[in-house]
């Protein structure tokens, strides 16, 4: 809880933020389709997010989205089947290049809105030939109704940073409910009746989850899981906390060769240079910045990382940020030549 200023200054921000809302639907309709961005894994994708707000069962050291605002394991329709659909199919309407797929996620764990099944069925029948993917840290997975609904994508990217109970803990920060063990269980019995694609996705940071007693659990794990795929990977843009600090090159080499991940990870959909579809034309500077804010609010981005997944040049990209800049709508971070913008 938070009390006396801290309180008011949270209640400040929170109205400031509910302004900011109205202003941004009056120019920007689309509230919970952002993108395309592009994605390391899965090249070029259309994002919507469920929850429209920090709301998780995690409150990761590394989150890119930022520090969880509401830490639950509550599930209910925290935005709507039909509110996330309508700005899909206007999003189609619009006549935009198609994106390599379409990705539930957003700002906090996508599996806590039971509107999921639904979103899922509507985003196939709008975009028959793309696959949906679903972006998880696994925690709800041992609810029947949750591995119900999300059997209906074509690719679920599962996270398991560790099983070491005090590296979880300290690491992912889940709510009280959510034990370890429970979570392990819950990934496989999905994984037992599933017939898409299983993306699976270890997180190290250094110090923290990189030792060696995780590598051993985590090769155990993935022999009994079988992923399609193991993504191993470190921080590239800024995390939630300090203590997130990126693993080094030596230890991410070693996770991926006894996990299986390779050397690098795979870019389902992408062309052989990392390109993603024809170029996407913004109508006008003010909706190509309203489209930008939405994007970095979710997920911070460098000008390039905008460029490619929008489909414009990074000069368009650059002077919208910095018009975005002064009006204080996004923020930057980083050094040197490698900046990073969030919302």
């Amino acid at each position: 809880m938070v009390f006396g200023i801290e309180a008011l200054d949270h209640a400040g921000a929170r109205l400031s933020s509910l302004r900011r809302g109205k202003e941004d639907r009056a120019t920007n309709p689309l509230q919970y389709v952002f993108g395309p961005v592009r994605s390391g894994r899965l090249g070029v994708s259309l994002g919507l997010d469920l929850l429209g707000a920090r709301i998780c069962t995690f409150d990761c050291l590394y989150c890119e989205a930022g520090v969880t605002e509401a830490l639950t394991t509550v599930r209910k329709p925290y935005v709507s089947a039909r509110r996330i659909l309508d700005e899909l199919a206007a999003w189609k309407a619009a006549g935009h290049a198609l994106p390599d797929v379409v990705t539930l996620g957003g700002l906090g764990e996508p599996c806590l809105n039971t509107d999921l099944g639904d979103i899922i069925a509507g985003a196939k029948e709008l975009f028959p030939d793309i696959p949906v993917a679903v972006l998880t840290n696994s925690s709800l997975l041992p609810d029947p109704d949750v591995r119900g609904a999300l059997a209906a994508a074509d690719m679920v990217l599962p996270s398991m940073d560790t099983l070491v109970a005090s590296e979880y803990r300290r690491m992912n920060r889940p709510h009280a409910d959510i034990g370890l063990d429970a979570l392990r269980r819950g990934l496989l019995d999905f994984r037992a009746g599933y017939g898409g694609s299983i993306f699976l996705e270890v997180l190290l940071l250094a110090g923290i989850n990189d030792t060696a007693e995780n590598l051993d659990l985590l090769q155990v794990f993935c022999r009994e899981l079988a992923p399609a795929r193991v993504d191993v990977v470190t921080l590239s843009r800024p995390g939630a906390y300090p203590g997130a600090v990126a693993a080094s090159r030596e230890v991410l080499k070693r996770f991926r060769q006894a996990l299986g991940g390779g050397d690098q990870p795979a870019a389902a959909g992408a062309g052989a240079d990392g390109h993603g579809p024809a170029a996407l034309v913004a109508r006008n500077a003010q909706e190509l910045a309203a489209r930008i804010a939405a994007s970095v609010a979710r997920r911070p981005q460098t000008a390039a990382g905008l460029a490619t997944g929008l489909g414009v040049s990074v000069a368009q990209v650059r002077q919208a940020l910095r018009t975005l800049e002064r009006t204080g709508a996004v923020r930057r971070q980083g050094a040197d030549n490698d900046f990073f913008y969030s919302g």
